[in-house]
């Protein structure tokens, strides 16, 4: 079992690793204080936006840092799960990292969904945009009248009538939808009623986001914020008419294309969140050097040494635990992969959870304010344990592959 960094990846790491601390993160702050500076729409650039992020773009391709995310496939750089997580983790260091490099989510789960499993006109129309960063997309799934972490609970409702299927309802917690250049959704609706098989019900959609009848109802806060641009938002569907060809895959294979798409994603979220507990422990380590209390830096104060300690043991765990799900993906085995991924989905976000909290107490006051970027990287890391199934699923299907051997 091979973790390590192959030597493909070695100067890639390297080039991003170089330009994530020399550029994008300091970019960062500015890109993010952007947002509504000129009173205007929150979810619309700036012009100084725009600059920020084509001209760091601009250098990434340049550099040959682009689309690293489309993994065991003939196109983009062909590296496995293991490689691309490598790079995932640096890339995640802040949030305008991945964008840089069009490695950014919903938009990487979205084009692997339109690269295996889309049509010619589907890759024409949509896919070869979104490879060029010229569009974003959002993936909608989840929807505010049933559980939907039991995504065979969803009731989207898509009709076939006559050419064209018909949607009706609603949508929440559609990532991304809010970014004015997302111009395409991949959609879950259901499609067949309660008799057929509940993995049979399902179908998955590509649908155009300016289609008459979809109506922004609201953008979802996270912890008082509406998390613009990208933004979280409400979607409702009233009478949103598609044709046929919008179909993915076929009628009723909705779940197939899901977990096709949300198996690797589910790695990628936990190697930027690893990511994220890496600067933390940067920022925590520096501040307790730097800052004296009661005539000693912070580093000697109480138990701080035990907990940067722990940080740092927890933050490796996590990245080994991460590695090998990677690992058992490239091995072609979904189905072997998935407890392994559902482990990592719990353990990386609430490991980045503890260290950043950590790093906040170190920092004092400003730790929660918007002179450190902590209490955003919080706020991200604890929306994660929601993102792509909640803790206590992930924990359910770890448990039930356990036990299963018991079983028999």
């Amino acid at each position: 079992m091979d973790l390590g960094i192959s030597d493909k990846v070695k100067p890639l790491l390297a080039k991003i690793t170089k330009m994530m601390q020399e550029e994008i993160i300091p970019a960062d702050v500015e890109f993010h204080h952007e947002i509504g500076k000129d009173g205007g729409d929150r979810f619309a650039f700036t012009p100084r936006q725009t600059e920020i992020l084509e001209t760091l773009q601009a250098k990434a391709r340049k550099e040959g840092l682009w689309n690293f995310w489309l993994t065991n496939s003939d196109h983009g750089y062909g590296l496995n799960t293991v490689e691309y997580a490598h790079l995932a983790e640096q890339m995640g260091w802040c949030a305008l990292g991945p964008q840089v490099f069009n490695c950014a989510a919903p938009d990487t789960g979205n084009m692997e969904v339109l690269e295996r499993y889309g049509t010619q006109e589907h890759k024409d129309k949509w896919l070869a945009p979104l490879l060029e960063h010229e569009i974003r997309s959002a993936y909608l799934m989840t929807e505010p009248d049933v559980a939907s972490s039991d995504a065979t609970n969803l009731e989207f409702d898509a009709r076939l009538d006559g050419d064209d299927w018909v949607f009706n309802g609603e949508k929440y917690w559609s990532s991304g939808a809010g970014d004015h250049r997302c111009k395409v959704y991949i959609l879950m609706a259901k499609t067949a009623g309660d008799e057929a098989p509940r993995h049979s019900r399902h179908s998955m959609f590509v649908v155009p986001a300016d289609a008459p009848g979809i109506k922004m109802l609201r953008a979802m806060q996270v912890f008082g914020q509406d998390d613009a641009p990208h933004g979280h938002m409400h979607i409702r569907f009233e009478d949103v008419r598609v044709p046929k060809s919008a179909l993915l895959l076929g009628e009723g294979r909705g779940f197939e294309v899901s977990q096709g798409r949300l198996g690797p994603g589910r790695i990628h979220h936990c190697m930027r969140a690893i990511g994220q507990a890496e600067r933390a422990l940067k920022l925590m380590c520096e501040r307790s050097l730097s800052r004296v209390a009661f005539g000693k830096p912070l580093a000697k104060l109480g138990a701080n040494y035990d907990i940067i300690a722990e940080c740092r043991i927890e933050i490796e765990q996590a990245r080994l635990l991460c590695l090998k799900a990677a690992w058992m993906m490239d091995q072609g085995d979904p189905a072997a992969a998935a407890p392994w991924i559902s482990q990592i989905k719990v353990a990386a976000p609430n490991m980045a959870l503890k260290v950043i909290d950590e790093a906040m107490q170190m920092h004092g006051g400003i730790g929660i304010s918007q002179d450190t970027p902590l209490a955003e990287m919080y706020a991200q890391m604890r929306t994660l344990r929601f993102a792509d199934g909640p803790d206590a699923v992930h924990r359910m299907q770890v448990a039930r592959k356990e036990l299963a051997a018991y079983r028999k």
